[in-house]
């Protein structure tokens, strides 16, 4: 099977900085009437930072990390309230107003309970993930989803009006994800979702909690967190990575991936063909790139970094593509599209696509550009499995 492309889109960005912890306070009323709202959902997005209302509407998210946030309220019959707010040493004061929902009509789609469990397992393994975390993660509600395939563009979409509640036994966390959308096609191989999650600490014993510890930070060293994380402190070598300028063109002896799926689909079911058939698969194998170029002298943080007029905002600037190595652990899948030289060790490897002319992510080393770069290779596997709250730090 081929591997995917993902893009990850998170509205979210916070960042670490030297300061006390604070804690933010506020009521969530209705904006028609102003009544108090009991039982809201109030989170900074991404991070570990989350409580419900009291019966008054008021809220405390306490001990929050200096740094720049999403708070998020989300609750039954009101559109779902962000904003983006800046903590540091004083604490802070939100008042929050919520507007009702408009009920709409959803799509509907009769679907077999067989045909809903296939579309499940699909959008299981690509949004939770296959890796060796991913086997300890169990789905609490998963019937909140709303779940359709289209055959005709060979998309799956889905979505929930509340949070997916997902209980991570490999890191110690409890996610809740308000999944606003998603989408895996397989014609471009592209995997997509937008979102905000919660994350809460699983409990469990002394010896549970040092095992979580461990797996957290093999999930962080090596991830696009850490990496970013490591540029902007000028420490890429001293962490592990290498940056490097890469250059590729499209395989013009290699049709466009829908056309060979077309092909095989015509020749295996419609109208068998051995021979065509055969033919359509070789040509399914064949790279989807060529004359691929790889700088050897690795770019310093300088080359590629810029400060930006917000702070604790950087962006990242590329002429090509960018070929991430990270030295310190060797890659155990193999990836087909992804170039790797014969004299090159078989270490972990992400190569990155800008979508703008620059990537902008925070101290946090979370990318707050919209639409985010995409990534294959080693990033691409990361999946909910391995997600880490933007407020994680290695030792916590």
């Amino acid at each position: 099977m081929r591997p995917y492309w993902i893009l990850f889109i998170f509205i979210a960005c916070p960042f670490i900085a030297l300061a006390q912890n604070v804690n933010i306070t506020g009521k969530v009323v209705s904006a028609n009437g102003k009544s108090s709202v009991a039982n809201a959902s109030v989170f900074l997005s991404n991070a570990t930072y989350g409580t419900s209302t009291n019966s008054d509407g008021s809220y405390m998210l306490a001990g929050v990390k200096p740094g720049q946030y999403e708070l998020v309220v989300t609750t039954v019959g009101y559109e779902d309230y962000s904003q983006t707010i800046q903590v540091g040493n004083a604490p802070i004061k939100v008042n929050i107003e919520l507007t009702q929902k408009v009920l709409m009509l959803r799509e509907v789609v009769i679907s077999s309970p067989a045909d809903w469990k296939k579309n499940y397992e699909q959008f299981r393994r690509e949004f939770i993930g296959t890796t060796e975390n991913s086997k300890l993660c169990r789905v609490v509600n998963p019937h909140i989803l709303n779940l359709i395939y289209h055959r005709n563009k060979q998309q799956l979409e889905a979505s929930g009006d509340e949070f997916l509640v997902v209980e991570n036994r490999a890191l110690g966390y409890r996610t809740k994800f308000l999944l606003k959308n998603f989408v895996s096609d397989a014609v471009e191989h592209t995997i997509q979702y937008a979102g905000k999650a919660l994350f809460e600490e699983l409990p469990g014993s002394a010896e549970q909690k040092k095992v979580w510890k461990l797996k957290r930070e093999e999930a962080y060293y090596g991830s696009a967190q850490h990496f970013y994380r490591s540029l902007y402190k000028d420490k890429l070598k001293e962490e592990g990575f290498e940056a490097h300028d890469f250059t590729r063109m499209l395989n013009r002896e290699r049709p466009e991936e829908g056309l060979i799926l077309q092909k095989i689909k015509r020749y295996s079911v419609t109208t068998p063909n051995r021979d065509s058939l055969n033919n359509w698969y070789k040509i399914s194998n064949l790279t989807k790139w060529n004359r691929e170029n790889l700088v050897r002298v690795p770019y310093q943080s300088f080359e590629i970094l810029r400060k930006t007029q917000q702070q604790g905002i950087y962006a990242v600037v590329f002429p090509h593509y960018l070929y991430v190595v990270y030295t310190k652990k060797e890659e155990k899948t193999e990836f087909k599209d992804v170039y790797r030289p014969l004299d090159m060790g078989n270490f972990e490897t992400s190569i990155v696509t800008l979508y703008n002319n620059y990537i902008l992510f925070d101290m946090n080393g979370i990318v707050i550009s919209n639409p985010s770069p995409l990534y294959e290779g080693t990033w691409s596997k990361a999946k909910l499995a391995d997600l880490l709250p933007v407020d994680y730090e290695p030792g916590d």
